[in-house]
């Protein structure tokens, strides 16, 4: 099984979407912090983009670990947040806070939409490994099941540009 968390209106192939909001590709309707549908070791490939940092500092923890939970052995987490590094380099230059809003406290266009933890690679990875995780480390999005429609995994400034602008996500990959 592939999960698809926090999926939002977006629609994978071939995986098992999960979100809060009501969409007709959604699979389960549950919160990512409790994926008690999914038996332990069951889950081969976790597609996480942008959720993450919607749970709050004192709750990611516990994400995390119910994650690594699902996941059969050398199953692959692949998570994306807003990557806070650079968002601060971005600032720093442009000095625009209106650039970085969206990724700093989340598009606030329903209740579940807002940004309660941010993240930069050390600490991530110090979290992902805490968690159980091993073999962490970035991964491209041009490589991955994204790679067919636009998800904040491809997010940059200037927005979309591909080519000349700075990504503004934090892409990793784990194991358990």
């Amino acid at each position: 099984m592939k999960l698809h968390l926090g999926c939002g209106k977006k629609y994978m192939p071939g995986f098992v979407h999960v979100d809060l909001l009501e969409y007709d590709h959604i699979d389960y309707r549950v919160p990512i912090d409790d994926l008690n549908f999914a038996q332990d070791s069951s889950v081969e490939l976790i597609y996480a983009c942008h959720v993450l940092e919607h749970t709050g500092r004192y709750n990611y923890e516990r994400v995390l670990k119910e994650w690594h939970r699902v996941l059969e052995p050398n199953g692959i987490l692949r998570v994306a947040v807003p990557d806070f590094s650079a968002c601060v380099k971005h600032y720093l230059l442009k000095e625009n806070l209106a650039d970085i809003l969206g990724l700093l406290v989340g598009g606030q266009r329903d209740q579940y939409d807002y940004h309660k933890m941010i993240f930069d690679e050390k600490y991530l990875t110090k979290s992902l490994m805490q968690a159980g995780f091993k073999d962490v480390k970035k991964y491209d999005w041009k490589l991955n099941e994204s790679l067919h429609f636009d998800d904040f995994s491809q997010s940059y400034l200037p927005h979309m540009d591909k080519e000349n602008g700075q990504l503004m996500s934090l892409n990793l990959e784990a194991q358990k």
